[in-house]
């Protein structure tokens, strides 16, 4: 049966009323007026900006700091849209609820801006077009697309895209041609202005380059009800401290520390939690510095149940030089003599101050490696290193076990995976400080730990979920 013209009209209406689409068209102001930057200015860099056919163009050049173009005027909660073409090879982004450093200790990032980023990237290797990165603050990707496979494919390189920003509350979410590609809740920032980046350059043939932006709007109003649905691929990260979300709850995770007292927990060689070496403050767990010795202090700790199948998120923050490991199926029976007890590590380290991140076999001993057996890599950005853990700086350990399979992710990146239960497992055991302990990684359960190797590190938002 044909449809007349009348007909498919009103199907059309139809959709668009309960569609996300659907957005009454006076919630919208639109932050550029195509002819000229009334309301814009430059707030760091020396890239050109010019206006083309009522179309911003941005061009790269050499050596110059990134380039913004932004907003006079500051927003905290807003959704925001706009389109974007940018050259093949080079990256970019719109900052959001960012700000201008005025000063520091000593002066060298006066000027500089810092806050959301929402990615454009080009990189076909990484594809993390609509992920969050924090710069020039925490210099870390708040929300890498690591764990959100269908949103890293959203992103159609050398054509125009259209990119949705929901910034509400601590809540921020982006989508990439209507697809989802960011679930972040995270606090660091609530209100800034907007500016569209183009990224500095050092190299000859990325000079030259292009990014455009057109039809960028803005809305403030009644957005709770303008909110797009939250997609069950796009994985949410939480990064707000003490605070279980909604959807976490809904897939069974749990606190494992209390962030106030020191229930769960116990001395690994004993029945109490230790009376010295650490401390509770401001919701964080510390182990105090005893000289840089080994269990010398108060002892690591355990917790009183076993683990088996588990995801387990551990945030932590070393101080410089600092060694120190978080360690699962421990047994605590097990060398119950000098030194810390046995079992498998993320190792956390100060890899470019501590000696240990030179000694064991490349590198197997640096912060976010399986300690002494597998080294940490950047398994998701091709080419590139592994992304520093700075001192005094949070960063986020995630260990995940299901059966025989484990995998290590430092800052939302995997590091490493294998399989404890595998030939080459028990190869590389044998070769390891580990060959004389019997079935070394092989229980069905055991504790997880966190050790006192002499440093001051600090721990919070301890979380598990179990399988």
């Amino acid at each position: 049966m044909k449809t007349t013209i009348k007909q498919q009209l009103i199907i059309y209406l139809i959709f668009l009323a309960f569609s996300p689409l659907s957005f009454s068209q006076s919630n919208w102001e639109y932050l550029f007026n195509g002819k000229n930057f009334n309301g814009w200015e430059i707030k760091q860099g020396t890239a050109d900006f010019e206006i083309i056919d009522g179309v911003i163009k941005a061009t790269s050049i050499l050596n110059s700091p990134s380039t913004y173009m932004g907003t006079k005027k500051t927003y905290n909660d807003f959704i925001l849209e706009y389109e974007v073409f940018v050259s093949p090879g080079l990256n970019s982004g719109v900052q959001f609820r960012s700000s201008v450093y005025q000063k520091n200790k000593l002066g060298e990032r006066k000027g500089q801006v810092y806050g959301y980023q929402c990615e454009l990237d080009t990189d076909r290797f990484r594809s993390w077009t609509g992920g969050i990165y924090d710069q020039s603050r925490r210099g870390l990707f708040l929300y890498p697309l690591t764990r959100n496979e269908k949103g890293k494919n959203a992103f159609n390189n050398g054509e125009w895209n259209k990119v949705r920003i929901e910034a509400i509350g601590s809540v921020i979410r982006t989508w990439v041609n209507g697809i989802q590609c960011s679930n972040l809740i995270d606090d660091t920032s609530k209100i800034g202005f907007i500016a569209l980046q183009i990224h500095s350059i050092n190299k000859k043939d990325k000079e030259g380059k292009i990014v455009k932006w057109k039809n960028i709007k803005i809305s403030t109003n009644d957005l709770e009800n303008n909110r797009w649905p939250v997609e069950s691929y796009a994985t949410e990260i939480n990064n707000i401290d003490n605070m279980l979300s909604d959807d976490q709850i809904s897939k069974g995770w749990r606190f494992l520390w209390d962030g106030k007292t020191t229930n769960g927990w116990r001395g690994a060689k004993s029945k109490t939690f230790p009376s010295k070496g650490w401390i509770i403050k401001d919701n964080t767990l510390i182990v105090l510095s005893s000289g840089g010795l080994e269990s010398k202090g108060g002892g690591d700790i355990v917790t009183e149940k076993k683990f088996s199948n588990f995801e387990l998120e551990v945030d932590f923050k070393i101080t410089k030089g600092a060694n120190s490991g978080i360690k699962y199926f421990v047994d605590t029976e097990l060398n119950k003599g000098e030194g810390s007890s046995i079992g498998l590590e993320f190792q956390i380290l100060d890899d470019k101050n501590h000696p240990d991140a030179k000694k064991g076999v490349l590198g197997n001993r640096t912060v976010g490696s399986l300690y002494d057996l597998i080294t940490a890599e950047n398994l998701q950005e091709v080419g590139r290193k592994k992304r520093d853990v700075k001192p005094n700086t949070w960063h986020r350990a995630r260990i995940i076990v299901n059966g025989s399979h484990v995998e290590h992710w430092l800052d939302n990146l995997k590091m490493l995976e294998f399989n404890r239960h595998s030939q080459v497992f028990k190869s590389l055991v044998n070769y390891s400080k580990y060959r004389k302990w019997s079935g070394f990684g092989q229980g069905q359960s055991g504790y997880i730990l966190l050790q006192d190797h002499g440093n001051e590190v600090y721990f919070k938002n301890i979380k598990i979920r179990e399988f």
